[in-house]
């Protein structure tokens, strides 16, 4: 369980005050680069880049699709800008929520169109993960800020109140 300011109760045994959000793939060796974290990020790369190419195929597929029926060139070429917007617009927004949170509003309004530029994202998550985990940055300086919110409330609490002498 967790309070507003990010610092959750602790097990008997283990370290007081915030703990690490965990991150899809990576859990928290976010945290110290450990315990595998360099060939999660490698996975990460290399399974996102396999299912963009993966998802162009299938993609190449619907286009041959498109002209074997016979449908006008209008329409192929429609079809064809319709994935390569919604791509490039879910590559930045993808992309973007790697650095800030989402809003959940905005999130669940662009639903749809996330869906049909699904290549974007999973390039977005590529080349996020040449460089860190995808929101490695975000949950860093969160996790940061969590602890010196902690340190600045845990050192100014010092002594046993009770025991204070009163002014008189």
């Amino acid at each position: 369980m967790s309070d507003d300011n990010g610092t959750q109760e602790t097990p008997a045994g283990s370290a007081p005050g915030p703990r690490p959000e965990p991150i899809r793939f990576f859990g928290t060796t976010w945290v110290d680069h450990d315990h595998g974290y360099t060939a999660r990020r490698t996975g990460a790369a290399i399974g996102s880049l396999a299912a963009a190419v993966a998802s162009c195929l299938v993609l190449r597929f619907a286009y041959e699709g498109l002209a074997i029926a016979d449908i006008g060139s209008f329409v192929t070429l429609l079809m064809v800008v319709m994935f390569a917007i919604c791509s490039a617009l879910a590559f930045r927004h993808t992309w973007d929520g790697f650095t800030k949170r989402p809003d959940p509003d905005r999130q669940a309004s662009l639903r749809g169109l996330l869906a049909i530029g699904f290549v974007g994202s999973l390039l977005a998550y590529f080349f996020r993960s040449l460089t860190e985990a995808p929101g490695e940055k975000l949950h860093r300086e969160e996790y940061e800020t969590a602890l010196k919110q902690y340190e600045k409330r845990s050192t100014r609490r010092t002594g046993n109140p009770s025991k204070k002498r009163r002014r008189s």
